[in-house]
């Protein structure tokens, strides 16, 4: 488990996307509460109750923006609307479960490229614009699932969701090649089975529980781990 292998950073501008509610909220408000100006957006703000509660209670820290991760044209409206130079800290959170999809036959290509669209290229495509804004030992932080997994997957299921994140954990391990040569650190995160909307009412961990343990790996984890894919604690998992 990682634990104190270097002074916490200062996280000054944080952007978190999928903000509106589960961990993407949890997250928005543990930077808040740390003093960060936060950018955090959601595909609907007009249903996103909580988190404009949370912003107008973090006056002049707080800033809300509307993104779609899978309309390009959303990312690109996003990316050119930064209320802050540069930024310290990049969270790509949202995402979607797609279909059930227990048997080969129960896929729907549709549904497939969707989950895709949301959970792998959007996330690359924010990355991508928002890439040259970044600080020096910025982090970007992307929210995957022990689902992407190759190696762990024994019981079958799931195409689209575990396809995306497998896609989105690829992407990851790609970008920490780059992302060294210009002193940022990235890397890919699983927070745990946790009691949200997408995780449902029978999983082990709350959402307090995995913010805890995920924003003290993100402030510990160094050049050394980029392109890793760990767990919310930054032990390292299968690929």
């Amino acid at each position: 488990m990682l634990r104190a292998l270097m002074s916490a950073p200062n996280f000054r501008h944080v952007v978190v996307t999928g903000a509106n509610r589960g961990l993407g909220l949890a997250f928005t408000r543990h930077y808040l509460q740390q003093g960060s100006h936060v950018l955090a957006s959601a595909r609907d703000l007009d249903a996103a109750d909580d988190l404009t509660a949370l912003a107008a209670s973090h006056r002049g820290h707080a800033t809300l923006e509307r993104l779609d991760v899978a309309d390009p044209a959303s990312v690109e409206a996003f990316a050119g609307c930064l209320p802050f130079e540069e930024i310290d800290l990049l969270i790509n959170n949202a995402g979607v479960y797609g279909g059930e999809e227990p048997r080969i036959s129960d896929v729907d290509p549709e549904q497939l490229l969707v989950t895709l669209q949301v959970n792998a290229v959007g996330p690359l495509h924010v990355t991508k614009l928002l890439w040259p804004r970044l600080a020096r030992n910025a982090r970007v932080v992307h929210v995957t699932s022990l689902m992407g997994s190759i190696s762990d997957d024994t019981s079958g299921g799931r195409y689209g969701y575990r396809m995306s994140k497998a896609a989105l954990n690829m992407m990851v391990r790609n970008l920490g090649h780059e992302a060294a040569e210009r002193g940022v650190v990235t890397f890919a995160i699983h927070p745990g089975w946790v009691r949200t909307d997408m995780g449902g009412p029978s999983a082990p961990l709350s959402i307090d529980e995995s913010i805890a343990s995920m924003v003290e790996t993100i402030a510990q984890v160094g050049p050394e781990r980029n392109g890793a894919f760990v767990d919310r604690d930054g032990e390292p998992l299968p690929w």
